[in-house]
């Protein structure tokens, strides 16, 4: 069985003895598979010989490097089997020694129990000169407290407290269970708490007191902190003696250390809840004054610990930056109150313009003096969330306050409506009321406030005033119409209806200005809001509704003036034109004192329905011309009337655009005063060419006021209109679109009652 591995070797060994003559002979068929390779044969030798030494020096040195390994780890074995050698008679000896050395340990217990004696006795005689003026000490310590010698006061309680326990340690020491010498220890020593609890409370007080302490007697505050520094030294000698032994004194550990940060930070708070004297029912502005007064304290302390009480503390206390968090936290958690109480809007917006904007500026915490702590790196005063919550109640009460101060403001200025005396005029002579003053008075208030806290609160509140302001001018514009109704009523009624009504239309363009004003100055977006074009529409509306009320009210006055026009009694010498001229003249004394650009608008509308109405009376067929005569003489009388409508109508409006409406009245004047029947229908084509708009009905009640034109000829003429009648779209300012010619029914009720005229 033993022979089996060497018999396996040599097998194998011969096995590859016979694949290495295999490959070479391979190899050598390779080589000589051609005639002319022999002649190679010598070459092909010595590289094969050059290839074999290589491989046997390879070997060879791999060989080497494995032996010398192999030698120097046996070398290694072999020492470290002399050193176990040497280990293990080292460790018989060290056994003999212990087996020999227990007896020779139990004999000097003895020894070690009069070691333990003697250490009490010595510390007994160290403390003999306290134990035995232990009353005498704690009398001086009380005067000392009560004289305010802390330094001393704190010297005499360590010595009576390092006698105690030292006593205490030794005792517990010789026998921890002898709870009756411990106990007797004790009690000999029981002042000594009361002492140190005593002493506790002038420090406390001290602390409390810090912010004026350190001004008057800075030398107190250093003596408290050294002998909190002290007692925390002793705190942790008694920490570290605790773990090695279990013994720890009574009223150990005093943490004298962090109840003086407690202390401080508790003094903090008070000083800022001192703040909050004032409330709402004492005085209006209480929160401002509040918030003033906590910007004093906070900053002026905070330089104070800066310049001065920094040098009371040692530098690794970072007494600036505690004291800066305290007053931070303090702040803020003063300010969570009050946000979270019935806060009406002005104190809502006082409060975040002085979270967001004063807390952090150069008049507190951002002073040039405090720049050694970041005031960007503390959390917020308030959580966004509260801030929000705050902002939308703000909103929400100031949309009501809005609303109901916008109610009031239209009451009192329909109050002013009615007076007996005329409206204000402004620099320029243009009537007006106050109420854009007022209106707008509210809103750049509001807005001014709300800029104070950010931009984004600034544009909601712009917003919201924008949306009050076009339900305000909803509610404008119904008061206005009703003014106008009531006024119909009793037309004497108001007495200065007219100067109101002008008042009214001028304000629309005031409140145009004053918003513009409002939206450059506190809106910085491009986009325009969503109320601008609501509102615009709405001034519009009432400016253009005023404007046509007064126009009503010149022609309530005209009635019956524009009644006797082409009627007979104006044929024969009717003043009717020049006393229409007359009364619009008059009205536009007063029109004159409309802003631009209605009083222009109103110019044109009065130029318009001046003509309109004399259309109205040439189709309500009020007379026929009996004769050649007639109609040249009322053709005649109505071309001096348009020019005296021209004329009136450029002075009033100082534009050559009169013209063409009442070139309209000429025009139909020509085809009155045209004496050949047969050119009718030329006139009339000439005639429809200037205004596109005419109808047949009104070629047909023209050609009855002519009362010459036989069938034929009014069939001609037709035709020739309808032949000649342009596209409707040529149209550019419609004269004959409103005019409606009346059947021969309403003639002749026209004869007889006063028509009411159209708008």
């Amino acid at each position: 069985m033993e022979d089996t591995p060497c018999v396996e070797r040599v097998l194998a060994m011969e096995e590859t003895n016979r694949e290495a003559v295999a490959t070479a002979v391979q190899r050598v068929a390779g080589m000589l598979q051609r005639a002319d390779q022999l002649d190679k044969v010598e070459q092909y030798r010595r590289r094969e010989a050059r290839k074999k030494a290589s491989v046997e020096a390879r070997l060879k040195a791999a060989i080497q490097s494995q032996l010398d390994g192999v030698r120097t780890g046996l070398l290694q074995l072999h020492n470290a089997l002399c050193d176990v050698k040497d280990i293990q008679n080292s460790l018989a000896d060290v056994s003999k020694d212990w087996r020999q050395s227990i007896n020779t340990i139990e004999n000097l217990k003895d020894v070690k129990d009069a070691v333990v004696q003697h250490s009490q006795l010595a510390s007994a005689v160290e403390n003999l000169k306290n134990i035995f003026s232990v009353p005498e000490i704690v009398q001086d310590t009380q005067d000392l407290i009560e004289q305010g010698e802390l330094l001393q006061a704190h010297r005499k309680l360590m010595d009576l407290e390092r006698s105690r326990d030292d006593l205490m340690y030794e005792q517990y020491r010789m026998d921890s269970r002898n709870t009756h010498d411990m106990e007797l220890i004790r009690r000999y020593f029981g002042q000594v708490q009361s002492l140190s609890d005593e002493l506790a409370k002038q420090l406390w007080m001290v602390l409390q007191r810090a912010m004026v302490t350190v001004r008057r007697d800075p030398t107190m505050l250093v003596s408290v902190v050294r002998i909190i520094e002290r007692e925390k030294i002793i705190d942790n000698r008694m920490l570290d003696r605790q773990k090695q032994t279990t013994f720890i004194p009574p009223g150990r550990p005093k943490r004298w250390k962090e109840r003086m940060f407690e202390e401080l930070k508790e003094t903090v708070s008070r000083r800022i809840e001192g703040t909050q004297s004032e409330t709402r029912d004492s005085d209006k502005m209480w929160l401002v004054r509040q918030l003033e007064l906590t910007r004093k304290y906070v900053l002026d302390d905070l330089i104070v610990v800066s310049n001065l009480m920094v040098q009371c503390f040692p530098p690794h206390y970072n007494t600036f930056t505690s004291f800066f968090h305290n007053y931070h936290d303090a702040v803020a958690a003063n300010v969570r109150e009050l946000a979270a109480g019935d806060l009406e809007a002005n104190e809502i917006v006082s409060l975040l313009t002085w979270v967001l904007n004063t807390y952090s500026s150069v008049d507190m915490m951002g002073h040039p003096e405090l720049k050694e702590c970041d005031v960007t790196q503390l959390e917020p005063l308030l959580t966004q969330d509260v801030i929000d919550e705050l902002l939308s109640k703000y909103i929400q009460t100031f949309t009501s306050n809005i609303t109901g101060w916008l109610r009031k403001a239209l009451e009192t200025d329909k109050k002013d409506w009615l007076k007996e005396s005329e409206p204000e005029a402004d620099q320029d002579g243009y009537y007006q009321t106050t109420l854009p003053a007022i209106v707008f008075q509210m809103f750049e208030q509001n807005l001014q406030v709300a800029a104070q806290v950010d931009d984004t609160f600034k544009e909601k509140v712009l917003d919201q005033c924008l949306k009050q302001m076009c339900s305000f001018l909803n509610r404008y514009k119904e008061e206005a119409i009703n003014y106008k109704e009531e006024h119909l009523k009793d037309r004497q009624l108001p007495q200065n209806y007219v100067q109101y009504m002008i008042a009214i239309i001028n304000n629309c363009q005031t409140f145009k200005e004053s918003i513009n004003s409002l939206k450059n100055k506190y809106s910085k977006s491009p986009v325009a809001s969503q109320y601008d074009e609501p509102i615009e529409r709405t001034l519009n509306e009432v400016a253009r509704e005023g404007c046509q009320f007064l126009l009503d009210e010149v022609f309530l006055d005209l009635e019956h003036h524009l009644y006797e026009l082409l009627t007979r009694k104006w044929l024969t010498g009717s003043h009717a034109v020049d006393t229409i001229c007359v009364t619009v003249e008059d009205y536009f004394c007063d029109f004159a004192k409309i802003k631009k650009p209605y009083n222009q608008e109103m110019t044109s509308e009065a130029h318009r329905r001046v003509v309109v109405e004399y259309m109205k009376a040439v189709m309500q067929k009020r007379i026929n011309f009996r004769n050649p005569e007639e109609r040249k003489e009322g053709a005649d009388r109505m071309i001096k009337e348009a020019d005296q409508f021209k004329m009136l109508f450029k002075k009033l409006s100082g534009t050559e655009e009169a013209d063409r409406l009442c070139e309209a009245i000429s025009a139909i004047a020509e085809v009155f005063k045209l004496s050949d029947t047969t050119m009718l229908s030329l006139e009339v084509s000439t005639l429809v060419s200037k205004y596109p708009d005419i109808r047949e009905d009104h070629i047909v009640a023209l050609l009855a006021v002519r009362g010459d034109a036989s069938r034929d000829t009014k069939q001609k003429v037709i035709e020739t209109f309808n032949q000649t009648r342009p596209s409707s779209s040529m149209v550019t300012q419609p004269i004959f679109k409103d005019i409606t010619v009346p059947s021969m029914s309403m003639t002749s009720m026209t004869s007889m009652t006063v028509p009411k005229l159209l708008k």
